[in-house]
């Protein structure tokens, strides 16, 4: 079977940047399963997988615009110290979830001088090419109340 809209899929990964630094990986883990069709995965690589069957291996590059996007400044800022209250301890790479431009988001701290601290509400990836190394694990027809709930049910996928 071919993975097309409405096809529960699994598959193993490996994400790399384009200077080969591993980001994620699902090897010696359980696969990455998800619903094809329903953008619960990056548009460029729900793209690469279309069309593949069980056992296909293959590398797929990923521009940043089908990824995570480019990077906007201005979801970059520095604010006072005094905006974290009740946190007695703020470190670079920390992440909180704060309303950003587009509603409820998650941003980073990616600087902390004395009272400024700098936060990014960029996602970690955006502005990156990816790499991933892909094969093809399972695919099959996804159930009416997987497809009536947006995700997969089992293993890999959601539990209730």
């Amino acid at each position: 079977m071919q993975i097309s809209p409405n096809t529960a899929v699994s598959i193993h990964y490996t994400l790399t940047s384009d200077a080969g630094e591993v980001i994620d990986s699902s090897i010696g883990g359980e696969p990455l399963a998800y619903l094809h069709g329903t953008g619960s995965i990056i548009s460029g690589l729900e793209k690469a997988l279309d069309g593949k069957e069980v056992g296909d291996k293959f590398t797929a590059h990923i521009p940043a615009s089908d990824a995570y996007g480019q990077v906007f400044e201005d979801r970059v800022q520095v604010i006072a110290r005094e905006m974290f209250d009740g946190i007695d301890n703020i470190e670079v790479g920390m992440q909180f979830h704060a309303d950003v431009s587009e509603g409820p988001g998650i941003v980073t701290v990616v600087k902390v001088e004395g009272d400024e601290i700098t936060i990014d509400g960029n996602h970690p990836l955006a502005g990156m090419p990816l790499n991933f190394d892909i094969e093809i694990i399972d695919v099959r027809p996804a159930t009416a109340e997987e497809l009536d709930h947006g995700h997969i049910h089992g293993a890999g996928g959601h539990h209730h």
